[in-house]
């Protein structure tokens, strides 16, 4: 052993190599160590109603339907995420919320959670309506079943279907469960007609106004089934109802859930947004080093390059420049 560290000593150049070296073996195996830290964990809502098929949104300066706009953020998101952080997907129609899966970790699910956000699509509704208020209370018992607590992140457009009236609107001022929600706004403030599409997904028409309007027979009868919509008739050109992101209203309802609203269409916004949401707990998570290993690595190579008394070397040069 002493020999070995006479060698090295006397062979810098040999050690610092030889020290980067084992430096890059041992990042390739991305070692961890265990730190305490915050553990941040998620429910990403999607509305997944057929106003989400309207095509208001861009994308690579295309323009996309807000339910294809919503995978591509959801995408970036998941791809932003440190390791360790864990998240869940559920979905949004009529007036309840189903989870597809409980928080899972992000990195060791990566390409699983990646696949499910690509099939995210509005043939998985189960409900022709959209009650975004009434959602809330769905959302708060889809919460509460989760196996960990989590922050909830809900995209949608805001678009009430029917519309709301009086006898139709939850009172929602005892809300108890919305605290650090965050609201995500889809689409844009031009109304712009909602498509009507088969099960192949083929244009076939689009939504007439009154498939929006209030039937009070039937919300008399039922309070799950507040209105329909005729999905056997497709509108006129005069007829068309136009959809638009109800900024207005996804403000005024964060605020009585005590939740946050952001615009979509920056995923800084919402990355920011997110961040200020609290964790879900401070538990022991592994946290790891290998990019630490690789940058010492990095500084030991260069150090090889490096004479061995810099300041003697500087002091020969100027004197041989003065010489």
């Amino acid at each position: 052993m002493r020999k070995l560290f006479d060698y090295l000593r006397h062979h810098r150049d040999a050690a610092l190599l030889s020290a980067a070296l084992v430096l890059l073996i041992v990042a390739l195996f991305k070692p961890t160590v265990p730190v305490q830290r915050n553990i941040y964990s998620y429910m990403f809502v999607v509305d997944i109603s057929q106003s989400m098929n309207v095509e208001d949104a861009t994308l690579n300066g295309k323009a996309v339907s807000r339910i294809a706009y919503t995978r591509q953020t959801l995408h970036d998101i998941v791809s932003q995420m440190p390791c360790g952080t864990r998240m869940s997907l559920a979905l949004f129609a009529g007036v309840s919320v189903a989870d597809i899966y409980a928080p899972i970790e992000v990195c060791a699910n990566y390409a699983a959670i990646q696949d499910t956000i690509d099939h995210l699509d509005w043939r998985m509704a189960w409900s022709g309506n959209s009650r975004i208020r009434e959602s809330m209370l769905s959302v708060a018992r889809t919460l509460r079943s989760l196996p960990e607590p989590a922050q909830v992140v809900f995209f949608t457009d805001g678009e009430e279907a029917p519309r709301l009236h009086a006898f139709n609107t939850r009172d929602l001022t005892n809300f108890q469960g919305g605290n650090g929600w965050l609201l995500v706004g889809v689409g844009s403030g031009k109304g712009t007609a909602i498509p009507k599409l088969d099960e192949k997904n083929q244009l076939i028409g689009y939504w007439a106004g009154d498939s929006f309007a209030m039937q009070p027979g039937i919300a008399q009868i039922s309070e799950q089934n507040l209105g329909v919509r005729d999905n056997n008739v497709a509108a006129g050109e005069g007829d068309r109802y136009l959809s638009k992101l109800d900024e207005d209203y996804m403000k005024s309802l964060a605020k009585e859930v005590s939740g946050v609203y952001v615009r979509g269409d920056s995923l800084h916004s919402i990355l920011s947004a997110m961040k200020e949401q609290k964790p879900a707990r401070r538990d022991i998570a592994p946290f790891e080093i290998q990019d630490i290993l690789a940058a010492l690595a990095a500084l030991l190579l260069l150090a090889a390059h490096f004479p061995k008394h810099p300041l003697a070397v500087l002091k020969h040069l100027r004197l041989l420049r003065r010489s």
